[in-house]
């Protein structure tokens, strides 16, 4: 009964010995699902924080991109906006030298009109100076002529 007692007693010891290492074999399991399923959630965060990442690297591309595209489109008009421009102010000295080709023209017209309008002037004016001295020539002849006619009346 001693030994038995023993025995017992022993397998008692040794059952309370193991039965922590038996029951934490048993809840090892569990402890290990829930680390796997922590693990398995922070890859999930870790998934989603790079997710994010991209998602806002690929939100800050797109912006840089709109913006560089409102550059190149702000660009483009200033641009156009500049040739309007030229255009305009070459369209304005190519009207102006126009002008003044017109102006310059209406003188030199007017002044040829003046200078004929002299030249007819100068004409009309020897014509009416020759015409004064054939008349003065005519009257003294017609006067000569008289005064001959009347020596000849007187002599005879």
């Amino acid at each position: 009964m001693k030994n038995f007692f023993f025995s017992a007693l022993a397998l008692s010891a040794a059952t309370l010995t193991f039965a922590p290492v038996a029951n934490a074999a048993e809840a090892n399991p569990s402890i290990q699902q829930t680390r796997l399923t922590f693990l398995d959630s922070q890859s999930k965060a870790v998934e989603n924080i790079q997710q994010a990442r991209l998602e806002f690297l690929e939100n800050q591309t797109k912006a840089v991109d709109n913006i560089q595209v409102t550059r190149l489109e702000f660009l483009e008009n200033r641009t156009k906006a500049v040739e309007d421009i030229q255009a305009t102010r070459l369209d304005f000295l190519n009207n102006q030298t126009k002008a003044v080709d017109n102006i310059q023209q209406v003188r030199l017209e007017q002044l040829n009109s003046q200078s004929k309008a002299i030249e007819n002037i100068q004409e009309s004016r020897l014509e009416f100076l020759e015409n004064q001295t054939k008349a003065i020539e005519n009257l003294h002849e017609t006067r000569l002529e008289e005064r001959a006619r009347r020596n000849k009346t007187s002599l005879r």
